[in-house]
């Protein structure tokens, strides 16, 4: 009787992390947070001259961001990547506040990407729901539920939300094929929308076109996501690394010859921000008589959007998760669901300031000026934590590497010159995000809006910082 009476008051396992990703996941989960179609729409918005603003944009941040990845996840594999990378180099409050600027920079990304899918959901159904284009409570409406979708899948289990990721892989990467295809179809059968000339090439050096170029640097970013789920992927040392490396030179590719497709079909003064993709498909579908493939594509990109939105949703939520580990933010950040293995009150708060925001985007102004304050907000959040990640690339070339670890070819010279590119191409972006659109038509406003929010964001982080340390 009393060896059953030990046995009866032993505590049960804590729940812990679960290990739901393999390497094919890994690779459509960077498929599907480092492209984005909206993006591609706004390159091509620029004409010829997005294209060596594309190149441009690869070689000063992304060349630099796939090898500090690359190295920091083999030398750290561990929960919290950016975080944990930062708080090794500087210590706690600087790897504090990048994780609570990365984290907070997703909240009003959320919303963007939500209003996005939501104007190209509408061409599912044709042109009979037109009038919702400009319709604040149907973009409000569509957010919420979406952003349901992304919570409610993640909490139940990251083995589950990844089916919602692949899906919005597959929802992302089928149009930019399929537009690169009509495009082409489009050149050759009707003649180019677009004429290319070599001066077409030369990127214009005014404001309005500058401020783009921010915009194209942000396009760039997201092959550190997955290093925030570390403890959950198979072999993370082995896998990151090589998944990295592949879908880091898709990505480019797939950009540059999507916007080229997209100026084929269509003049850059005639592509919208937000509907510019579903628009050129349209209209080119409709030239060669194939209409009915639009309505297909339109549903694609929603459920890409769905699986964007769940994809950064579960990366961005591993933060607070692991913050609260470290007891700088609430301990109950750091609980995990006993039945689903998830950090479940992370990202439940997640996803209620989320939703404040699509709320709080639409104040005072249009449904686009909502959504270009919305992308600046997150530029501006997203790439402070990129300059402690590239500094922390430089601090930690005085750490010593064991043989399993995957260096920057070329060694810490070539690692120190990288990062130190890369941490000025962010700097740059930060300071361009602050301006508003040439076409916002309340530009103080603007501008008060992404500056006052942004501010309050870091306030916040630090109030809570403050607070956690006394406590």
């Amino acid at each position: 009787m009393t060896a059953l009476a030990e046995v009866n008051t032993e505590a049960p396992p804590a729940p812990a992390l679960r290990r739901a990703m393999g390497f094919r996941d890994l690779i459509l989960f960077y498929l599907v947070t480092g492209f984005s179609l909206r993006w591609i729409a706004q390159a091509a918005a620029a004409g010829p001259s997005s294209v060596v603003i594309w190149i441009i944009g690869a070689l000063a941040l992304y060349v630099p961001l796939v090898f500090t990845v690359l190295e920091l996840s083999s030398r750290y594999p561990e929960e919290g990547g950016l975080y944990s990378w930062t708080r090794r180099a500087f210590g706690e409050f600087p790897g504090y506040l990048s994780g609570y600027l990365y984290w907070s920079s997703n909240l009003p990304y959320f919303p963007s990407l939500f209003y996005f899918t939501a104007a190209n959901a509408l061409f599912i159904f044709g042109h009979r729901f037109d009038a919702l284009q400009n319709s604040q409570p149907y973009f409000i409406i569509f957010s919420i539920l979406a952003l349901a979708v992304a919570v409610g899948l993640n909490v139940v289990g990251l083995n589950i939300g990844k089916w919602l990721h692949n899906l919005g892989a597959l929802g992302l990467w089928i149009p930019g094929i399929v537009l690169v295809g009509m495009g082409i179809a489009a050149g050759v059968l009707l003649g180019s929308a677009t004429h290319f000339t070599a001066q077409s090439f030369v990127p214009s050096t005014h404001l309005k076109d500058i401020i783009f170029w921010s915009t194209i640097a942000f396009s760039l970013s997201g092959l550190e996501s997955a290093s925030m789920l570390g403890d959950e992927i198979e072999d993370a040392r082995r896998n990151i690394p090589r998944a990295v490396l592949i879908a880091g030179a898709l990505t480019v590719i797939l950009y540059i010859a999507a916007t080229v497709a997209m100026l084929l079909a269509l003049p850059a003064r005639q592509i919208q921000n937000m509907q510019g993709i579903i628009t050129a498909i349209t209209l080119v579908a409709t030239k060669l008589g194939i209409p009915w493939i639009a309505a297909g594509i339109a549903l694609l990109i929603t459920f890409g959007g769905l699986g964007q939105a769940g994809a950064w949703f579960a990366a961005a939520g591993r933060l607070p998760f692991v913050i609260g580990i470290d007891r700088r933010l609430p301990p109950s950040f750091a609980k995990i669901h006993p039945r689903w293995g998830t950090p479940y009150v992370a990202l439940l708060v997640q996803a209620v300031i989320a939703a404040i925001l699509i709320f709080a985007g639409q104040a005072g102004t249009s449904v686009a000026g909502a959504y270009n304050v919305l992308v600046s907000m997150s530029v501006i959040a997203y790439f402070l934590p990129y300059m402690f990640m590239f500094a922390a690339m430089i601090k930690l070339q005085r750490e010593p590497a064991g043989p399993e670890v995957i260096r920057v070819p070329g060694g810490t010279p070539v690692a120190i010159a990288l990062a130190a590119i890369g941490f000025t191409t962010t700097t740059i972006s930060v300071g361009l995000a602050m301006l508003p659109a040439d076409d916002e038509p309340n530009k103080p406003l603007a501008v008060a809006k992404i500056g006052g929010l942004t501010i309050a964001m870091i306030a916040i982080g630090v109030g809570l910082y403050v607070v956690g340390r006394r406590k």
